[in-house]
């Protein structure tokens, strides 16, 4: 199974984490990953891009061309939007709810989550609130990687222990029931 993924988010909000978690899993489930990385021009409030390829087989580049994308993640709405044309017609997008206000005329969020809703397979998880719930507000990018790992070709198993490898140091626990949050939250069962 080939799953084309765009990962997007604002410098700090964890973006490059994500990728890390759903590549190293992807790999030890046997996949073959290529990724590539775009960093905003500020550390922290700069745009974040990931393109991350997962495959059976060989994959012919690292990024994922226009209108290809089985799913893309967002850590922010508006950021989720941006990105609409790479999505395939049958493509998944989950992002944040909650929107990071980093410019003087950011849209009303309410018309950019109205929006997301919209699409057929558009979900918006109210990330900040599900990570505090897990007990460690840093953990939404974990609730994203459980919102996202019901279109993922990795198991649910393997996504936990990447995670509890991944940070050992920092909090493993907390970290994998953020991911779970977030897996309850867009009904994933897989």
């Amino acid at each position: 199974m080939n799953c084309d993924c765009i990962l997007s988010g604002v410098g700090g909000q964890g973006v490059l984490s994500i990728a890390a978690i759903i590549a190293h899993a992807a790999v030890n489930s046997g996949f073959t990953v290529r990724q590539s990385e775009v960093h905003g021009m500020a550390q922290r409030g700069g745009a974040v891009l990931a393109h991350l390829r997962i495959a059976g087989g060989p994959i012919a580049g690292d990024l994922v061309p226009r209108g290809a994308a089985h799913l893309i993640v967002s850590m922010e709405p508006l950021e989720s939007l941006r990105y609409l044309p790479w999505l395939s017609p049958g493509g998944a997008l989950v992002t944040a709810a909650e929107p990071f206000v980093n410019i003087p005329d950011y849209p009303e969020p309410g018309g950019i989550l109205a929006a997301i809703e919209k699409l057929p397979k558009g979900r918006a998880v109210p990330a900040a609130d599900l990570a505090k719930e897990a007990g460690l507000a840093r953990a939404v990018n974990m609730v994203m990687v459980g919102a996202a790992s019901p279109y993922l070709p990795v198991t649910a198993e393997v996504l936990e222990k990447t995670i509890g490898e991944m940070f050992a140091a920092k909090n493993p626990e907390a970290n994998i029931k953020a991911f779970r949050a977030g897996r309850n939250a867009s009904g994933g069962t897989k």
